[in-house]
Formats: structure tokens, C-alpha cells, sequence
């Protein structure tokens, strides 16, 4: 089969396309042939070593895919052959098969297509956690989204939307920020403007920003923080911007705001049935017509280099996808 290899965390460009042997079925495992990979941010990191997870070298990154099952090993019953999954692995994306832990398999729904499916579970897994079960968002809420135009962000404006809240969406272009309108959002602010703190507090006024959604830290965290009003809720989403932002600890004394983690992957483990939850109100809203995947643009799959540097480089729109087969 073919694959893209991780050997050492090391430049992006240093990914070698190879044939490699197809994955062996282990108890509680499925393989899975791939048909449609997407990116998300944190697959540029992990062959860089610059993530919080580093899986063992070599392997083959594209963390979010979707497949057919082509083989169940034992122990596995929910299952079987033939079967239309979202796979949420971790690695093994970016190759022609990949073996699976049951556990972190999703049943596509009927009316999805694989390269939704690929681009679907990550971003809205991620942003309904986020501004639901983290951030408590409420109907009538202001919100201000930075990284608006990214992934997880271009979902977070349609769910918040869904939810009844009021979006203030940031980016750093006028092509990002026409996409955020076409998404619902109330307003946009281009945060590349020196200014930009300035135009958020126009909008809201003294009372400021209920809840921020940051995807992208560096200089943006902290003044956006300075937006919040009386008891905001400030939700660490991502670093996009590449640096880990200080946050002067008084802000959050003043006005007793909240500064909130958000870890999806890991809250998946310890909160089973509230993940399954979010994924069935997913699952519905999509199939009612209320979201859908923002995908901006496809690449083939001899094509993963230039995909996973447009990510690191912050050169892509709403979800990417990898198409790995078409059979």
C-alpha cells in the first residue's frame, strides 16, 4: 500500500511517500481502507514534534478520516466488513489502509459523503465541547471567534448561530472574513489591523464580550481578553499563531473572568456519554441541513507535503480535504 511516512520529527518536507506493508488486524481493531483525509492543525505539528502527543517513529500521520471497514479483528462486534466509518485515530490518515481501535470509530451517516465525513467529527466535535459543555454559551450571548476562518472556527460560527448567539468573527483577511459572513457571523473584524481591539468594542460597548473562542494565541490572546465583560469565559481552543501566549493573571481577577481549557480528545475518554451526545446532535443538525463542513479545497493524495505546509503556513480556508482513493 502507499503511505506518507513520518521517520523523524523534522520539517514538514522531509515526509516520504512509500509503499509500506498493509497494517495487521489486532483484537479490538478494524482496518480500514481509506477514502478521504482531512487536515487539521495540529497534523503539521505532530511531524514537526511541535504537539503534546509524539506516536512512536516511523508512522503515517492524518489524525481525521473516512473510510470502508475492510476487516474486523477479534473481539469486535459493533462492526463488521463493509461498513462507512469516520475514523478519529490520531494517525494513519494520509495511507491507503488503516488499522483502527473500534473505540474511536463513528458510523457515517447515510446522507454524508467520505470527503464530508473526513472533515466533519474534529472541528464540530471539537467547537460544540467548546461553547456548549465548556463554555456554557447561551441564546442572545455575545461571542468573538479569532480564528474565525480556520477549521474548528468556521464551525464554531455555525453551531454558535444554532445556539442563538450573537458572533463577532476575527481573521486576517477580507477573503477570510467574507467567508465568516457567508457562515452567519454578525459581525467580522480583521484582527491584522492594529486597531481591531478598538472595532470589537464598538460593537458591544461597555458591557463587553460574553465568551471568546481563541483558536490562535499569540499576540491575540490577551487583548481579547481585555474584552471581556463581567464574568466572561475565555476558552483556550488552539495556538494557530505558533506562540503560547503569558497571560497577566490580574485580568482574570478583574471582572472575574474565566480562563477555560478545552481539550476535546481527552474529555472524549472521560465524558463517553456526553461525547456521544454532542455527536448525535451533530449527526441530526447535519442531516436536517443546519451544518455543514466548510471544505475549501481538495488535494490528491500524492499531494500531502504541499497540503500539510498551506496548513503550517496559514494558507487555507474553512477544512481541506485529502482524497486518498476514489474505489
Amino acid at each position: 500500500m502507499k503511505a506518507w511516512i513520518c521517520h523523524a520529527f523534522a520539517p514538514i518536507e522531509e515526509l516520504s511517500f512509500s509503499d509500506i506493508e498493509r497494517p495487521t488486524v489486532g483484537p479490538g481493531q478494524v482496518r480500514v481502507a481509506v477514502r478521504s483525509a482531512s487536515l487539521n492543525f495540529p497534523d503539521a505539528l505532530i511531524v514537526q514534534g511541535k504537539y503534546q502527543i509524539r506516536p512512536p517513529l516511523p508512522f503515517v500521520p492524518g489524525s481525521e478520516f473516512a473510510g470502508v471497514i475492510e476487516a474486523v479483528g477479534p473481539g469486535v462486534t459493533q462492526f463488521a466488513p463493509g461498513d462507512r466509518v469516520i475514523c478519529l485515530a490520531g494517525t494513519g490518515g494520509f495511507g491507503e489502509y488503516a488499522v483502527v481501535d473500534a473505540a474511536r470509530l463513528l458510523p457515517l451517516p447515510p446522507s454524508m459523503s467520505f470527503t464530508q465525513a473526513a472533515a466533519f467529527a474534529f472541528a464540530y466535535g471539537t467547537s460544540l465541547w467548546a461553547l456548549r459543555n465548556v463554555g456554557a454559551l447561551a441564546a442572545g450571548e455575545r461571542l468573538l471567534i479569532l480564528g474565525a476562518s480556520g477549521g474548528v472556527g468556521t464551525a464554531a460560527i455555525q453551531l454558535a448561530k444554532l445556539l442563538g448567539a450573537k458572533v463577532i468573527a476575527a481573521a486576517s483577511s477580507a477573503e477570510k472574513l467574507a467567508l465568516c459572513r457567508s457562515l452567519g457571523a454578525d459581525h467580522t473584524v480583521d484582527y491584522s489591523s492594529p486597531n481591531w481591539r478598538e472595532t470589537v468594542e464598538g460593537i458591544v460597548g461597555k458591557a463587553g464580550v460574553d465568551l471568546i473562542y481563541d483558536a490562535v494565541g499569540g499576540p491575540f490572546s490577551e487583548p481579547a481578553l481585555r474584552l471581556l465583560g463581567w464574568r466572561g469565559r475565555f476558552l483556550v481552543v488552539g495556538f494557530a499563531a505558533g506562540d503560547i501566549p503569558r497571560i497577566p493573571l490580574n485580568l482574570a481577577l478583574l471582572r472575574e473572568r474565566r480562563i477555560l481549557g478545552v481539550y476535546w480528545g481527552d474529555s472524549m475518554v472521560r465524558h463517553p456519554d456526553e461525547h456521544a451526545a454532542n455527536m448525535r446532535d451533530l449527526a441530526a443538525w447535519f442531516a436536517d441541513g443546519r451544518i455543514a463542513p466548510t471544505i475549501t479545497r481538495t488535494y490528491a493524495f500524492s499531494e500531502v507535503r504541499t497540503a500539510l505546509l498551506d496548513m503550517a503556513q496559514r494558507r487555507v480556508l474553512g477544512k481541506v480535504v485529502v482524497e486518498v482513493s476514489a474505489t
